[in-house]
């Protein structure tokens, strides 16, 4: 049924061409309307230039933006590190090692516990303002629950990620020939088991932990990924600097992810590339870590992404309205920064163009905010004023 959604005050288009809209990068349109059909986008204008549907919502002069696209959390886990995080909130610094943790909890869980809890925490970010929403792997650390996990996570997302070298497990740290013999397996059986039902490979790449892989061993995992027609993401330079920037600009990587320590080498190779560096202000916060410099990157003419990160040790919070709060408070931002980097900026990191935007064509992601502009989701954090539509 066509919809013509009408009276939005302020909308966020992520559509800088558009005719109607102010040039800026966000592309605003104010007294503006929409028009959706089938789930996508059929005309964006001004609403006097709108006015044919079967039905009609009145915003009554509130905000529409492009639903959050939340491209890096971790969702399929079972059981509980709220210990961990106290412990840390008294000086305890985080190194890795209670991913194992998660790992005992979710291999011991169910499918249907997994499936409820998956649906729980997708169904918290769309009463946040998500709509498309990135879920890895990596609690299984095994063959048998690097697939269960995928395949459950592939029941809410097509964009699910394979991390089965999310750390090295317990059992295979004894030696460095264990360390090969486990790589050797997230390279071979475990991929062959995952890569149906999934649409990236990922890696922990992190010399800075003993729980983590190195160089060598990532490219290892990453390039064994692309054969099997997996897209690449990383997880770099979130503990120290180290290579993870470098080798995922120079494998063509969609994106790089937490990028905190970075050197100018690092930051060129970003900018010079099609690689979006993802930040996660989540975890800072919830480490007391030091936040990335996000202006550092975008002054260079870097792609910037933020996502939330959601996970059960180092940010269990599903809020992309809360990393835009610490974003802009934080790591020099501003408020059209950050909401362009959870909306186009993150659906990039996915190289997805039919999400992040409000344009015709796009598949209708709205979320509407209890707000006259996009500027409150900075100016009230920790109100939840965003919603994701269904129209």
């Amino acid at each position: 049924m066509t919809t013509l959604i009408t009276r939005i005050g302020e909308l966020v288009t992520n559509d800088p061409p558009h005719p109607d809209g102010d040039g800026s990068p966000l592309g605003i349109i104010r007294d503006a309307a929409v028009v959706v059909d089938g789930g996508r986008i059929i005309a964006v204008g001004k609403a006097s230039q709108l006015s044919d549907a079967a039905a009609r919502v009145d915003l009554d002069g509130h905000a529409l933006i492009p639903a959050f696209v939340d491209s890096h959390s971790h969702l399929v886990f079972a059981g509980d590190r709220s210990a961990e995080f106290t412990a840390r909130m008294t000086g305890e610094p985080y190194d890795g090692g209670g991913i194992a943790v998660s790992m005992a909890a979710t291999r011991a869980a169910s499918d249907d516990e997994l499936r409820t809890l998956v649906a729980r925490r997708v169904a918290e970010m769309r009463a946040q303002g998500t709509g498309t929403v990135e879920i890895k792997s990596g609690y299984g650390l095994s063959v048998e629950h690097e697939a269960r996990s995928l395949r459950i996570a592939r029941e809410f997302t097509q964009e699910t990620t394979f991390l089965g070298a999310h750390v090295v497990p317990p059992d295979s740290r004894g030696s460095a020939a264990d360390r090969q013999e486990y790589v050797d397996l997230v390279c071979g059986e475990m991929l062959d088991a995952c890569a149906p039902y999934a649409k990236w490979v990922d890696v922990f790449c992190e010399p800075n932990s003993q729980f983590a892989f190195t160089a060598t061993e990532s490219e290892q995992v990453l390039r064994a990924g692309a054969a099997a027609g997996l897209g690449v993401r990383v997880h770099g330079n979130q503990l120290g600097a180290g290579p993870g920037v470098q080798l995922a600009v120079s494998l063509g990587a969609a994106s790089v992810d937490h990028c905190t320590f970075l050197s100018d080498d690092d930051v060129a190779a970003l900018a010079g590339s099609s690689t979006v560096a993802t930040l996660l202000p989540g975890v800072e916060f919830s480490t007391r870590s030091p936040y990335p410099d996000a202006r550092r990157l975008i002054d260079a003419g870097v792609q910037v992404a933020l996502a939330s990160d959601c996970n059960p040790g180092t940010c269990y919070s599903s809020s992309i309205p809360f990393a835009i709060a610490v974003a802009v408070r934080d790591m020099g931002m501003t408020p059209s920064e950050a909401l362009h980097a959870t909306t186009a900026g993150a659906a990039r990191a996915l190289r997805r163009d039919d999400v992040g935007v409000i344009r015709a064509g796009a598949r209708a992601d709205l979320t509407v905010l209890d707000a006259p502009s996009y500027l409150h989701l900075a100016y009230r954090p920790g109100v939840p004023i965003a919603r994701m539509v269904d129209f």
